[in-house]
C-alpha cells in the first residue's frame, strides 16, 4: 500500500484552508493545517510532510521568515500562497528558498499542477525522515 503524500497548508483563512484541503483529499492527498506560523513550525518538527503551501502574510510571523527558518534544515518543497502580486514579493521568496509562488486568488487546476511539477523534480526533495543542514545529514530511519 502506498502512503499518501502529506502537505502541509499554513495558511489563516479558514475558507481557503477548507478549500485547499478538500481539493487536495480529492486528488488522494493528505493534509494537515496550522492557521499560524508557529502552529506550523511546531508542525514541521513534529511531522513528516512531503510539500508546504505557504501563506506569507501570517498573523503572527512573516512567511518569508518560515521559508528561511526551514531552509536552514530542511528542502521540503515550499509553494508560497499569497495576495503579494508584485514583481519583488515574488523573487523575494523564490530568493529566499520558495520553490515556487502562486497569487492569489488562483485555481485548483493551477495549484494541483505546481505541487505535480514540485513532485516531479526529484532532485528537491529530500526523504522523509532526513534533515539536512550545510555538510550535515541526520537520516532518523537508519541507527
Amino acid at each position: 500500500m502506498i502512503t499518501p503524500r502529506t502537505i502541509l497548508i499554513i495558511e489563516d483563512e479558514p475558507e481557503i484552508r477548507r478549500f485547499m484541503r478538500i481539493s487536495l483529499s480529492s486528488f488522494g492527498y493528505s493534509t494537515i493545517e496550522a492557521t499560524t506560523a508557529q502552529e506550523g513550525q511546531a508542525l514541521i518538527v513534529s511531522n513528516t510532510v512531503s510539500l508546504i503551501l505557504l501563506d506569507l502574510g501570517l498573523p503572527d510571523i512573516d512567511g518569508l521568515l518560515i521559508i528561511q527558518w526551514l531552509r536552514e534544515f530542511s528542502k521540503t518543497p515550499i509553494i508560497v500562497l499569497s495576495a503579494r502580486s508584485s514583481p519583488d514579493d515574488k523573487i523575494t521568496a523564490l530568493d529566499a528558498g520558495a520553490n515556487d509562488y502562486l497569487v492569489k486568488p488562483f485555481t485548483i487546476p493551477d495549484l494541483k499542477a505546481r505541487i505535480d511539477a514540485v513532485f516531479r523534480n526529484p532532485t528537491e526533495l529530500t526523504p522523509p525522515g532526513v534533515l539536512r543542514t550545510g555538510h550535515l545529514k541526520i537520516d532518523i530511519n537508519h541507527k
